[in-house]
């Protein structure tokens, strides 16, 4: 019976979020650096390439289970990307890396587009051992547009600048609660959760 998982991040948020929502099934979620566990290398072009590479370097150094996850803003009229290079956009214009170097960047990529559809994608990989043949894969996708300006105080990364035209609302504008109700993150941990119920745990689906 699996009671512990390691996680292959160093993000609170992200502790907290998963550690919620596994306590139910009676399985501790510790992160890799309270184990001593380094940062992995993330070489890949795919979200989910990326994450498969972080739960196994997770998995391999902690010889537990382990879950890593994969995020970025995947914006049409750029051909998907910034994708997995999310992080560090704002550098590839001369902007030092941050969230708010991140939002200038783009809305200043942005001018004069018309096509101002995005979505925020989250690839989550859950891994028994490191050669585990069948890992868990769920992913998250959150549709909207890129905003003209920042609107909103809430949530990081480019909440203020992901607008949902159903909700007339970016991220930032929406109580925590409701964002990750409907976030990429929220849809893939709810998918991984049942997964591992199911194929890991042998419980019947919920």
């Amino acid at each position: 019976m699996i009671s512990k998982i390691v996680l292959a991040s160093n993000n609170p948020g992200k502790l907290a979020e998963l550690q919620a929502m596994l306590a139910p099934l009676g399985i501790a979620l510790v992160r890799q650096g309270d184990l001593g566990i380094s940062e992995a290398e993330e070489p890949h072009r795919t979200f989910v390439e990326n994450a498969i590479a972080k739960a196994r370097h997770a998995a391999r150094a902690s010889g537990l289970p382990a879950i890593a996850d994969d995020a970025g803003l995947c914006v049409e009229a750029f051909d998907g990307l910034p994708g997995v290079d999310t992080a560090f956009y704002a550098t590839r214009f001369g902007y030092p890396k941050g969230d708010a170097n991140n939002v200038k960047a783009l809305l200043e990529q942005m001018q004069g587009q018309a096509d101002r559809r995005a979505a925020l994608v989250s690839t989550l990989v859950a891994m028994r051992a490191p050669e585990d043949p069948e890992p868990l894969i769920a992913q998250g996708r959150a549709a909207g547009e890129i905003a003209t300006a920042p609107r909103g105080e809430h949530g990081f990364g480019f909440d203020p600048v992901m607008y949902i035209p159903a909700l007339g609302r970016t991220f930032a504008q929406l109580p925590p609660e409701q964002k990750n109700a409907i976030s990429h993150r929220g849809q893939a941990a709810r998918r991984m959760i049942e997964l591992i119920r199911v194929r890991w745990l042998g419980l019947p689906e919920a």
